[in-house]
């Protein structure tokens, strides 16, 4: 079976999780720069892994509403299909992973200042993990 890329983009850096050969447990992997390679990076990544879908995280609001993030957001996975052939592109709602990550390394012993060198990776591994407990 082929691996999950779960990504939780934002204007920076795009958080980086992957899913085992069975689509079962999601791995932090390293953020990804937004700039001038991020796509070239991505293709690669998703070639060295052999991944056939990648979940993008879909910021929405608490109640439901759609943000300025989400705008953004649906944008980059609309560019990422156009740019990785043979891969499918979901959206997947990713309300509350960045608390959820930042709970779960405070909780892990990691300090404030090195969460923010983890938080978006670790956000795509709530979500991309959320997404493999609802689609198991």
């Amino acid at each position: 079976m082929t691996r999950l890329l779960g990504l939780d983009p934002g204007t920076r850096r795009i958080g980086v999780a992957i899913s085992d050969s069975r689509r079962t447990l999601a791995s932090a992997r390293e953020c990804v720069p937004v700039d001038d390679r991020t796509f070239d990076t991505l293709r690669a990544l998703v070639d060295e892994e052999g991944v056939d879908t990648i979940i993008v995280g879909r910021p929405i609001s608490l109640s439901g509403a759609e943000t300025a993030s989400t705008e953004a957001s649906d944008q980059f996975a609309q560019d990422l299909a156009s740019s990785v052939e043979n891969v499918t592109v979901v959206r997947f709602d990713e309300r509350l992973t960045t608390v959820s990550a930042r709970r779960q390394l405070h909780e892990s012993g990691v300090k404030d200042r090195r969460q923010r060198a983890l938080i978006d990776s670790a956000a795509a591994v709530v979500m991309l993990q959320n997404y493999l407990e609802h689609h198991a």
